[in-house]
Protein backbone atom coordinates (compact mmCIF):
# COMPACT_ATOMS: atom_id res chain seq x y z
CA UNK A 1 0.00 0.00 0.00
CA UNK A 2 2.38 2.58 1.19
CA UNK A 3 5.10 1.20 -1.88
CA UNK A 4 1.73 2.23 -4.46
CA UNK A 5 1.03 5.59 -2.72
CA UNK A 6 4.94 6.51 -3.25
CA UNK A 7 4.64 5.53 -6.69
CA UNK A 8 1.47 7.53 -7.40
CA UNK A 9 3.27 10.47 -5.56
CA UNK A 10 6.45 9.77 -7.75
CA UNK A 11 4.15 10.15 -10.87
CA UNK A 12 2.09 12.77 -9.81
CA UNK A 13 5.83 15.00 -9.32
CA UNK A 14 7.46 14.30 -12.73
CA UNK A 15 3.90 15.31 -14.34
CA UNK A 16 3.89 18.46 -12.53
CA UNK A 17 7.73 19.08 -13.35
CA UNK A 18 6.82 18.26 -17.26
CA UNK A 19 4.15 20.55 -17.46
CA UNK A 20 6.00 23.37 -15.18
CA UNK A 21 9.12 22.98 -18.21
CA UNK A 22 6.61 22.80 -21.27
CA UNK A 23 4.48 25.80 -19.75
CA UNK A 24 8.08 27.47 -19.51
CA UNK A 25 8.99 27.01 -22.72
CA UNK A 26 5.47 28.04 -24.11
CA UNK A 27 6.01 31.13 -22.03
CA UNK A 28 9.37 32.12 -23.29
CA UNK A 29 8.80 31.01 -27.48
CA UNK A 30 5.28 32.21 -27.44
CA UNK A 31 5.05 35.34 -25.52
CA UNK A 32 2.37 33.86 -23.27
CA UNK A 33 2.29 36.01 -20.28
CA UNK A 34 -0.18 34.34 -17.71
CA UNK A 35 0.76 31.28 -15.98
CA UNK A 36 -2.65 29.78 -15.69
CA UNK A 37 -3.01 29.89 -19.60
CA UNK A 38 0.37 28.45 -20.03
CA UNK A 39 -0.55 25.20 -17.75
CA UNK A 40 -3.39 24.65 -19.70
CA UNK A 41 -1.71 24.85 -22.75
CA UNK A 42 1.02 22.97 -21.28
CA UNK A 43 -1.36 19.89 -20.32
CA UNK A 44 -3.44 19.75 -23.89
CA UNK A 45 0.39 19.79 -25.69
CA UNK A 46 1.36 16.31 -23.21
CA UNK A 47 -2.25 15.08 -22.78
CA UNK A 48 -2.47 15.55 -19.01
CA UNK A 49 -5.85 16.00 -17.93
CA UNK A 50 -5.37 15.58 -14.69
CA UNK A 51 -5.73 19.21 -12.61
CA UNK A 52 -3.59 17.80 -9.56
CA UNK A 53 -1.11 17.41 -11.55
CA UNK A 54 -0.62 21.58 -12.69
CA UNK A 55 2.52 23.09 -11.33
CA UNK A 56 2.61 26.07 -9.03
CA UNK A 57 3.27 29.23 -10.54
CA UNK A 58 6.59 29.32 -8.98
CA UNK A 59 7.63 26.06 -9.76
CA UNK A 60 6.88 27.28 -13.79
CA UNK A 61 9.21 30.46 -12.37
CA UNK A 62 11.72 28.02 -11.60
CA UNK A 63 11.60 26.38 -15.24
CA UNK A 64 11.62 29.73 -16.63
CA UNK A 65 14.90 30.18 -14.98
CA UNK A 66 16.45 26.98 -15.46
CA UNK A 67 15.51 26.92 -19.32
CA UNK A 68 16.77 30.38 -19.45
CA UNK A 69 20.06 29.56 -17.95
CA UNK A 70 20.76 26.40 -19.91
CA UNK A 71 19.31 28.02 -23.43
CA UNK A 72 19.75 31.30 -23.34
CA UNK A 73 23.03 31.73 -21.20
CA UNK A 74 24.79 35.56 -22.34
CA UNK A 75 22.13 36.19 -24.90
CA UNK A 76 19.97 36.32 -21.79
CA UNK A 77 22.40 38.06 -19.34
CA UNK A 78 22.41 40.85 -22.48
CA UNK A 79 18.64 41.18 -22.68
CA UNK A 80 17.93 41.46 -19.20
CA UNK A 81 20.53 44.08 -18.71
CA UNK A 82 19.02 45.85 -21.67
CA UNK A 83 15.61 45.83 -20.47
CA UNK A 84 17.03 46.86 -16.85
CA UNK A 85 18.84 49.79 -18.82
CA UNK A 86 15.68 50.77 -20.35
CA UNK A 87 13.91 50.71 -17.51
CA UNK A 88 16.06 53.12 -15.67
CA UNK A 89 15.78 55.37 -18.00
CA UNK A 90 12.34 55.17 -18.48
CA UNK A 91 11.95 55.49 -14.37
CA UNK A 92 13.72 59.07 -14.35
CA UNK A 93 11.62 59.90 -16.83
CA UNK A 94 8.79 59.27 -14.70
CA UNK A 95 10.49 60.41 -11.35
CA UNK A 96 7.69 62.60 -10.24
CA UNK A 97 5.52 59.24 -9.80
CA UNK A 98 8.05 57.79 -7.95
CA UNK A 99 8.06 54.64 -10.02
CA UNK A 100 8.53 50.94 -9.11
CA UNK A 101 10.06 48.29 -11.19
CA UNK A 102 8.16 45.36 -10.87
CA UNK A 103 8.33 41.65 -12.99
CA UNK A 104 10.13 39.74 -14.84
CA UNK A 105 12.90 42.42 -15.56
CA UNK A 106 13.36 42.78 -11.80
CA UNK A 107 13.01 39.25 -11.04
CA UNK A 108 15.62 38.56 -13.65
CA UNK A 109 12.90 36.17 -15.83
CA UNK A 110 12.60 38.50 -18.65
CA UNK A 111 12.65 37.60 -22.28
CA UNK A 112 12.36 38.65 -25.58
CA UNK A 113 8.83 39.22 -25.01
CA UNK A 114 8.30 41.12 -21.85
CA UNK A 115 7.33 44.24 -20.79
CA UNK A 116 9.02 46.93 -18.54
CA UNK A 117 6.56 46.75 -15.95
CA UNK A 118 6.59 49.88 -14.12
CA UNK A 119 4.32 50.91 -10.41
CA UNK A 120 3.56 54.66 -11.01
CA UNK A 121 2.08 56.54 -7.86
CA UNK A 122 -0.41 59.50 -7.68
CA UNK A 123 -3.74 60.34 -6.46
CA UNK A 124 -4.63 62.93 -9.33
CA UNK A 125 -6.11 60.10 -11.97
CA UNK A 126 -5.25 62.15 -14.71
CA UNK A 127 -2.12 62.87 -13.96
CA UNK A 128 -0.19 60.39 -15.99
CA UNK A 129 -2.08 60.29 -18.93
CA UNK A 130 -1.73 63.79 -19.31
CA UNK A 131 1.86 63.55 -18.70
CA UNK A 132 2.08 61.02 -21.52
CA UNK A 133 0.13 63.45 -23.58
CA UNK A 134 2.23 66.56 -23.19
CA UNK A 135 5.09 64.26 -24.35
CA UNK A 136 3.42 63.27 -26.97
CA UNK A 137 3.45 59.48 -26.42
CA UNK A 138 1.13 57.19 -27.71
CA UNK A 139 -0.69 54.49 -25.63
CA UNK A 140 -3.05 51.75 -25.45
CA UNK A 141 -5.10 52.28 -22.13
CA UNK A 142 -6.12 48.89 -20.35
CA UNK A 143 -7.35 47.91 -16.48
CA UNK A 144 -5.64 45.34 -14.49
CA UNK A 145 -7.07 43.64 -11.37
CA UNK A 146 -4.55 43.66 -8.38
CA UNK A 147 -4.56 41.70 -5.17
CA UNK A 148 -4.12 44.75 -2.67
CA UNK A 149 -4.09 42.07 0.09
CA UNK A 150 -5.76 38.86 0.87
CA UNK A 151 -9.64 39.86 1.01
CA UNK A 152 -8.87 43.09 -0.76
CA UNK A 153 -8.40 43.84 -4.63
CA UNK A 154 -9.27 46.42 -7.10
CA UNK A 155 -8.99 47.44 -10.79
CA UNK A 156 -5.97 50.21 -11.82
CA UNK A 157 -5.50 52.10 -15.19
CA UNK A 158 -2.42 50.64 -17.36
CA UNK A 159 -0.63 52.20 -20.10
CA UNK A 160 1.07 50.47 -22.85
CA UNK A 161 3.41 51.92 -25.34
CA UNK A 162 6.64 50.96 -27.29
CA UNK A 163 9.87 53.08 -26.71
CA UNK A 164 13.66 52.26 -27.99
CA UNK A 165 11.93 48.82 -29.46
CA UNK A 166 11.01 48.12 -25.71
CA UNK A 167 7.59 47.30 -24.69
CA UNK A 168 6.51 49.47 -21.21
CA UNK A 169 3.54 48.66 -19.26
CA UNK A 170 2.65 50.86 -16.60
CA UNK A 171 0.27 50.24 -13.96
CA UNK A 172 -1.25 53.35 -12.00
CA UNK A 173 -2.16 53.36 -8.23
CA UNK A 174 -2.71 55.87 -5.34
CA UNK A 175 -0.45 56.89 -3.55
CA UNK A 176 -0.97 54.74 -0.53
CA UNK A 177 -0.02 52.19 -2.53
CA UNK A 178 3.15 52.79 -2.05
CA UNK A 179 3.04 51.63 1.72
CA UNK A 180 2.81 47.88 0.76
CA UNK A 181 2.57 45.99 -2.82
CA UNK A 182 0.25 44.19 -4.01
CA UNK A 183 0.12 40.37 -4.02
CA UNK A 184 2.08 38.56 -6.61
CA UNK A 185 0.36 36.14 -8.64
CA UNK A 186 3.14 33.70 -8.11
CA UNK A 187 3.21 33.30 -4.52
CA UNK A 188 0.46 35.94 -3.28
CA UNK A 189 3.35 37.51 -1.20
CA UNK A 190 3.38 41.35 -1.32
CA UNK A 191 5.55 41.71 -5.15
CA UNK A 192 9.43 42.41 -4.89
CA UNK A 193 9.46 46.06 -6.42
CA UNK A 194 12.44 48.26 -7.06
CA UNK A 195 13.36 52.20 -6.92
CA UNK A 196 15.03 54.08 -8.89
CA UNK A 197 18.55 53.84 -6.99
CA UNK A 198 17.90 50.01 -6.21
CA UNK A 199 17.87 49.66 -9.91
CA UNK A 200 20.87 51.90 -10.36
CA UNK A 201 22.60 49.66 -7.87
CA UNK A 202 21.44 46.34 -9.53
CA UNK A 203 23.26 47.35 -12.63
CA UNK A 204 26.37 48.60 -11.49
CA UNK A 205 26.08 44.81 -9.66
CA UNK A 206 25.58 43.24 -12.92
CA UNK A 207 28.41 45.21 -14.82
CA UNK A 208 31.00 44.22 -12.04
CA UNK A 209 29.85 40.71 -12.09
CA UNK A 210 30.67 40.91 -16.17
CA UNK A 211 34.08 42.27 -15.32
CA UNK A 212 35.26 39.71 -13.50
CA UNK A 213 33.20 36.85 -15.49
CA UNK A 214 35.79 38.63 -18.38
CA UNK A 215 38.93 38.38 -16.06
Amino acid sequence: MRHAQRHAQTRARERRQRLAIEAARLMIESGIRDFHRAKLKAAQRLGIHDDESLPRNSEIEQALREHQRLFLGEAQATLLHDRRQAALRAMVFFERFQPRLVGPVLQGTADRHSAVCLHLYTDDAEAVPRFLLEHRIPVETQTRRLRLDRERSAEFPVYVFSAEDTPFDLTVLPLDALRQAPLDRIDDRPMRRAGIEAVRRLLVAEEIAGFEAAD
